[in-house]
């Protein structure tokens, strides 16, 4: 069972860098950037310049861009928010004390925003591991094909055989319940070509 929980992570890789990605999903995820910017929510899928201040005190934190998802129109399905803020270790593990501070929000688990985008129907199991794939991925030929992959190329292929196998069922279902009966010829050569 998916957590109702909101959960926010290090989007961005580890490390020093120029920007650092937070990422928060789930119910709280939009009261959470009110609470640290003091602001409204910004207009959906628009990044925003914001100053991103502590709950309690109001002391400045950093500044940065916030962007706001409202569910179903997200990644995860759920409200998902972004702060873009600067890289540097002191500043990203600062907001994230000060989110971890903030009733029902929790540092997300390893995939859990995968987890959560697969649950909500926003990516099947293939796109699921076509992710995984392609964030593994370390040469171009990995790249290309996790990214197919990711794409939806195999999930629709085996819809394709999903397909196949469930109308050579029915003509087999329909050859064993009505075999006194007059039924077309060739129905057990039709299963055979829909299979092979």
């Amino acid at each position: 069972m998916i957590s109702s929980d909101t959960i926010f992570a290090l989007a961005s890789g580890a490390g020093r860098a120029g920007v650092a990605i937070i990422r928060l999903s789930g119910p709280d995820a939009g009261a959470a950037l009110r609470t640290l910017t003091g602001q409204d929510l910004p207009p959906p899928r628009r990044a925003t310049r914001s100053r991103f201040r502590a709950a309690e005190t109001g002391q400045p934190l950093d500044d940065g861009l916030a962007l706001w998802f409202p569910g179903p129109a997200s990644f995860t399905g759920e409200d998902v928010v972004e702060m873009h803020l600067h890289g540097g270790p002191a500043v990203i593990a600062v907001v994230q004390a000060e989110l971890a501070g903030i009733a029902g929000l929790r540092p997300a688990e390893a995939g859990e925003f995968s987890r959560r985008a697969f649950h909500n129907g926003k990516m099947d199991l293939t796109e699921a591991e076509g992710l995984a794939d392609l964030i593994a991925a370390e040469t171009e030929a990995q790249r290309q094909q996790a990214r197919r992959q990711y794409g939806g190329e195999l999930g629709h292929l085996y819809e394709g055989w999903r397909h196949s196998l469930l109308k050579s069922l029915a003509l087999i279902e329909a050859e064993i319940d009505f075999s006194d009966e007059e039924l077309p010829p060739g129905l057990i050569d039709r299963v055979i070509a829909g299979t092979t």
